[in-house]
């Protein structure tokens, strides 16, 4: 097996991820000294527009894809601002400039974004037909059978341009088909909600801007990998194709295409609204307050999955919860957060979770000790020396 730089062979890299994965999720959020205190704060949208400066990304006969996919998100970002007061858009670029990968996924996740948006255009490789067409949406995942993994080589090849990307990502190779087996050991928590942004954005494609429709679609990509929310890398079409292109390149397609991502993401946020009444409250560490969890009162570590917050405060009944029970309330401020199971291990705690995704899609696990909560990476660390 060819090694994938210089930092370590695959092995040495799964074992590597294998440690950050457990800790890289947006638990993180949660402050090392007690609870944290809800502020209610704008729904957050980082929108990524794919390339830019030394990196055009795909060639077409008369376009860039960095030119096209930055007016594509600018235009998005604009649909949301006029329409969506409760929402703030972030961008990870405005102009034509560079922005590494990891940069990219840097600006989400310190903007505590609650949904990522990267948007690319395709290409067939040279000796491919140029009649090639159609939009398409990626989820990170692993593609089992390698059908996208040219489209993911390719978007993941930029890292070539960065200086010292050896190091910077832990010796991956975009160059390297074994380089991909890391995915096969990621746990995506943020799947479902993925694969829903994904669904509805190609829906919009495909019924409203007329769109031939590729599908939704696994796999690897760095820039979603390191993004700890929700995530899609959409692929708008094939700048290849000489009639895509000159869609791609118009004024009007472009408008068509950032409308489509905007009625997608406006339902998919409406959908999250309706299945809680928390969703768009972030939470903000605070360092002094502290408070009691309901039947947990030693000093002992565990970890349970917070199921929901709310403003009122809610009797400890199963019919209250979706029929779940061991049920915990902890108060902070002005809400009440909730939460369900204790367990020993964290992964007891995250198959758990799995289990109740069905009732709890955007529930996710904490750790305590005793009355206060600690960072996961902390609790998992304790546990593990037992």
């Amino acid at each position: 097996m060819a090694t994938p730089g210089k930092n370590g062979t695959v092995k040495d890299i799964i074992l590597n991820l294998r440690m950050r994965l457990v800790v890289i999720v947006p638990l993180l959020l949660l402050s090392t000294s007690g609870f944290v205190s809800p502020v209610t704060k704008e729904f957050v949208v980082v929108i990524d527009a794919g390339h830019g400066g030394r990196d055009p990304g795909a060639i077409g006969s008369a376009s860039r894809e960095k030119d096209i996919v930055l007016a594509i998100a600018l235009k998005t970002g604009n649909y949301i601002k006029q329409n969506l007061s409760d929402v703030k858009v972030v961008y990870t670029r405005e102009k034509d400039v560079f922005i590494e990968l990891d940069r990219r996924a840097d600006i989400a996740n310190k903007n505590n974004a609650d949904l990522f948006i990267s948007i690319h255009t395709n290409a067939v490789r040279q000796g491919v037909s140029r009649n090639v067409a159609g939009s398409e949406t990626f989820v990170l995942g692993t593609d089992k059978e390698n059908q996208n993994l040219s489209v993911v080589m390719k978007e993941n090849e930029v890292i070539t341009l960065e200086e010292n990307y050896t190091t910077r990502y832990e010796g991956y190779d975009p160059k390297s088909p074994e380089s991909f087996i890391i995915f096969s050991l990621m746990q995506n928590v943020y799947l479902k909600q993925s694969l829903e942004l994904a669904t509805l954005i190609q829906n919009q494609f495909r019924e409203r801007a007329g769109r031939i429709d590729r599908g939704v679609k696994q796999g690897g990509f760095l820039v979603l990998w390191m993004t700890t929310m929700p995530s899609v890398l959409v692929e708008t079409g094939f700048i290849s194709n000489p009639a895509e292109e000159k869609f791609l390149k118009s004024e009007q397609g472009q408008d068509y295409i950032a409308s489509a991502i905007f009625r997608a993401f406006r339902e998919y946020k409406s959908n999250i609204d309706k299945r809680s009444s928390f969703t768009t409250v972030r939470e903000e560490p605070v360092k002094t307050q502290t408070a009691a969890v309901t039947a947990a009162g030693s000093a002992e570590i565990f970890f349970t999955v917070q199921i929901a917050t709310t403003r009122e405060k809610k009797d400890l009944n199963p019919a209250n919860f979706r029929g779940l029970t061991d049920l915990f309330e902890y108060p902070a401020t002005d809400r009440y957060r909730y939460t369900s199971g204790k367990f020993r291990s964290y992964q007891e705690a995250v198959d758990y979770r799995k289990n109740i995704t069905d009732k709890y899609p955007d529930a996710f696990v904490i750790a305590f000790r005793g009355n206060t909560t600690i960072p996961l990476s902390q609790a998992i660390e304790a546990t593990t020396k037992r």
